[in-house]
Order: structure tokens, then C-alpha cells, then sequence
């Protein structure tokens, strides 16, 4: 089979191609990125090497390169991870997050309709849904209505809506994934669990929106690819599936564990530092913050036998003990230097 990648330099991206082609070897994946801020090759080092990989740089929002890729490789599946991601960002600068997560996810399209794609996999988000009651109780499901809070779950949801708009009036061979927030190894640490762990061991703030009470559900980076693999062989077209960890936390919680990791871990303190938490600070509240996000994954366990093999607690010491072991890897993301690696 031969796959294109997406935002395959980005953080789920990289983790799914490394993965895959460890279990399918004979398969041939080409990666396309625009290789933006968030892009680092370090992360696919040990497939960029291998005679099935081929990367390409270029933008997804440019319907003649797009094209041409898809004259010259005939790809059977798309996998689509390309997205400008980061809240925050969103915010002050919302329309790069319309132009890449929304036209580029319409140019994909366009080139899998004119080039009889065989399948075509949307990979989104639970933010698309909106926000949940801290009741312990409920769930965001696949019929859930979206109600998108922020530029960028807003930008995604339209592109959900895109796929799901092709798939009602062109019969399109899609699929739909939703995950809840990833972490892992490789990940650009402007997001929460990478950005607490390297600013404990520079002695750095550990900012925390508001009161912390902000409830996220967890998964780690490699129980997604499997997801996303199972949909791929498995799943039925024009299904949407949502991929969750079983992990809420409390953002407040999720900084006390790295603390109490790193206390294990990292004994030897920043100069000036007695404990890590004591780097704890609350800061002013994003707008439009979410309470709650929490997914029912029952279905792609019902109908692929999809379950999350890691804990939080497991996936959380795996994820630090990786960031303790390639601190330079982090240095030269802090310090802009993998950018003139490339």
C-alpha cells in the first residue's frame, strides 16, 4: 500500500509513521509537510533512511502541488494530520488555522475525488464537540452535535464537516477520527505535559491556567496510531470513530504527577529549587476555556476491538522518562537551532 501522510512531521504524524511502518514494513509511506514551527525532523530520524519513505516538503493549500503529487505517486490512502493545533495561537492569529485546517483539508479532497483515492482518513479532535459538566457523567459520543468554542476547534469542525459533506454527496471513501489530547515523545512543547517538564528542569514558571480545574481525558501517542490503523483495515467507510484515552485528569493534577515524576527522576534540582511544585504558578484563564472534555470510545471497541494498552500513569512515566533522555533534542527546540537543521 501506498500512503500519504499529512503533517507527518508533526507530532501524532511522526509518532503514526514510526509506528506504522515498524508493523508494516512493506508498506510505502510518503510524508508531506510544510515543515512549520512545530515540524521537527529529528522525530522521523530513523525512517528518513528507509527505501519506502519519501519526504516531501509543501503546503497542503496549494491545489497544483497537491495535484501533482497525486499524478505522480497514485496514492491508495490519505491520512490527513496536517493542522495549525495550538489554542492559544488560534486566538491571535485565527485565520492561518482557516486557511490550513479548513482549505487545505478542501484541496485534499479535491485531489482524492479527481485521483480515485481508496480511502481518505480525517484525523480531528474532541474540541470539536464543545465543552462537558464537571458531572462525572457525561460523554462526548460520535452523534454529539459540534459546538466548537475556539478559532481552532472551529476550524477543525469545518473541516470534519467538509469530509462528512463528501462523503454524503460525492459517496467519497472517508473516515472520521476524533482523539482526545495526545501526549508522548517528540511533542512541541508549547502544550502542556513537554511544557511543564522542561520549564521544572530549567527552574522555570509551571503556568496553569485559572484554578486548574480544567478536565482533559489522555492518550498516548502510540494507542492513537493503533486506533487510527484499526479504523484504516477495519473500519467502516463513512463512519466517524472517537478514539479516547479513559484518562480524565484535573490540569492541576496533570502538573502535580510531572512534579512527583520528576522528584523521582530528576532529583537534582535547578539552582534555588526545593521542590518542584513550588514552581506552580495560576495565571490569567484563556477565553473561551473549556471545562471538560471526556469521550466514549465504546464504539471502536464494540465494532474494531480498539482499547488504550497505557494508563496515564504508565503513558505519563514513559512520556517524562523520554524528555529526560534527549534534553538535547529539547535544547535545540527551545533554542530555535532544529529549525536550521533541516
Amino acid at each position: 500500500m501506498r500512503l500519504l501522510i499529512t503533517g507527518g512531521v508533526g507530532f501524532i504524524g511522526s509518532n503514526y509513521i514510526n509506528w506504522h511502518l515498524q508493523q508494516y514494513p512493506g508498506d510505502e509511506i510518503i510524508c508531506l509537510d510544510k515543515l512549520t514551527y512545530a515540524a521537527n525532523m529529528a522525530a522521523l530520524a530513523d525512517v528518513v533512511k528507509l527505501n519506502n519513505f519519501t519526504f516531501i516538503q509543501g503546503d497542503i493549500c496549494d491545489e497544483q502541488f497537491v495535484e501533482s503529487c497525486f499524478a505522480q505517486y497514485k496514492f491508495d490512502a490519505v491520512i490527513n494530520f496536517a493542522a495549525e493545533s495550538h489554542v492559544d495561537t488560534s486566538i491571535k492569529s485565527p485565520s492561518i488555522f482557516i486557511k490550513t485546517n479548513v482549505e487545505g483539508t478542501g484541496v485534499l479532497l479535491d485531489a482524492c475525488v479527481k485521483f480515485a483515492v481508496e480511502r481518505f482518513h480525517q484525523i480531528s479532535t474532541d474540541e470539536v464537540y464543545g465543552s462537558l459538566p464537571d458531572d462525572g457523567k457525561s460523554y462526548f459520543y460520535e452523534t454529539t452535535p459540534y459546538q466548537p468554542h475556539s478559532p481552532y476547534s472551529a476550524s477543525k469542525a469545518s473541516s470534519d464537516m467538509l469530509v462528512k459533506a463528501y462523503i454524503d454527496t460525492y459517496h467519497f471513501p472517508a473516515n472520521v477520527t476524533n482523539t482526545s489530547n495526545n501526549y508522548g515523545p517528540y511533542q512541541f512543547p508549547e502544550k502542556l505535559i513537554p511544557l511543564i517538564i522542561n520549564n521544572a528542569l530549567h527552574g522555570k514558571k509551571l503556568p496553569v491556567y485559572g484554578d486548574g480545574l480544567n478536565i482533559r481525558d489522555w492518550l498516548y501517542v502510540d494507542d492513537h496510531a493503533k486506533g487510527i490503523d484499526m479504523v484504516q483495515e477495519h473500519g467502516k467507510l463513512g463512519e466517524s470513530y472517537n478514539i479516547g484515552g479513559h484518562n480524565e485528569r484535573k490540569n492541576i493534577d496533570v502538573v502535580k504527577a510531572i512534579c512527583t515524576l520528576l522528584e523521582e527522576l530528576a532529583p537534582n534540582k535547578p539552582n534555588g529549587v526545593t521542590r518542584y511544585e513550588d514552581l506552580i504558578t495560576y495565571v490569567t484563564d484563556r477565553p473561551g476555556h473549556d471545562l471538560r472534555y471526556a469521550i466514549d470510545a465504546s464504539k471502536i471497541q464494540k465494532d474494531l476491538g480498539w482499547v488504550p494498552e497505557e494508563s496515564f500513569e504508565t503513558g505519563l512515566r514513559k512520556t517524562v522518562e523520554w524528555y529526560l533522555n534527549n534534553l538535547e533534542w529539547c535544547r535545540r527546540v527551545q533554542d530555535g537551532s532544529y529549525q536550521r537543521e533541516r
